[in-house]
């Protein structure tokens, strides 16, 4: 065989492959939720599931190597109709949408309306994210979104995600030092005008002695929303709740009125 007729082999074998790899990825809907992602050189491919929540799915993906990581996380939301989340309009209070076709839309509940307001969700956890990332909060790092997905910094290694701190026995040194960051991140928030709004030990992440907070789809603007006071301290109560089990109580409703004492009077 020629040099020529190989190298026009080679390259129909590679066009072959590519599109074989389009035609699965086609088939698979999280390969085409993800696409842009392969296409941006974030990801190269999806490893397994880490969670699977009620509003969306956290999948471990193997990082291109031009990101500096082994591991990123891909967060794929389920549609408005199948999340958990029953009082919607609770955390959307005071979020405003500038476009008066898309608002009309979003308040008719259209299927365009709907389209938009998953869209909203999706882009509003990224904000924040991107937001109290940049102010130093202990979060993971957000790398891109798109209409349906967010991919950040991953926690853990391949076999083994970071754990809830839900299910971590902290030793006797960690305890005081991890509600105090905790709090410091609250405070950071409520700084920044955000509420986390769902905070609990399922949602804290523990991996190599460290702690970072994950999921702020719910998260709130306390200066628009009229249920931020009863988030703040309902989230404050649920952190509370779990450091009691290590002999640290602290009065929940006393620490949330003091922050939200302090942020009604510029004072954070």
């Amino acid at each position: 065989m020629s040099k020529r007729k190989m190298f026009r082999a080679m390259d129909e074998l590679e066009e072959l492959a590519a599109l074989e790899a389009m035609e699965e990825q086609a088939k698979d809907p999280i390969l085409s939720t993800l696409d842009s992602f392969f296409t941006e050189g974030l990801i190269t491919e999806v490893l397994h599931v880490v969670k699977s929540g009620k509003e969306a799915t956290v999948y471990c993906c193997r990082a291109h190597p031009s990101q500096g990581v082994a591991y990123l996380a891909a967060k794929v939301y389920r549609s408005r109709n199948n999340r958990g989340f029953k009082n919607d309009s609770v955390y959307q209070e005071g979020r405003a949408i500038t476009d008066q076709r898309a608002s009309r839309a979003v308040k008719n509940k259209s299927s365009a309306g709907r389209d938009m307001q998953f869209g909203m969700w999706v882009a509003h956890e990224f904000q924040t994210l991107t937001t109290l990332y940049n102010a130093g909060a202990t979060i993971p790092r957000p790398f891109a979104s798109n209409g349906h997905a967010i991919i950040m910094e991953y926690l853990g290694d391949q076999q083994e995600p970071g754990f809830a701190l839900q299910n971590v026995q902290l030793k006797d040194d960690e305890v005081y030092p991890v509600f105090e960051l905790l709090m410091d991140n609250i405070q950071l928030w409520l700084k920044h005008d955000v509420i986390h709004g769902d905070l609990s030990p399922y949602n804290i992440l523990y991996w190599q002695g460290k702690v970072t907070i994950i999921d702020f789809p719910q998260a709130v603007d306390p200066r628009f929303n009229s249920h931020a006071l009863s988030l703040l301290t309902r989230d404050i109560d649920n952190v509370c709740k779990y450091f009691a089990r290590y002999g640290l109580k602290r009065d929940s409703s006393q620490l949330a009125n003091r922050l939200w004492y302090q942020f009604r009077n510029a004072r954070l």
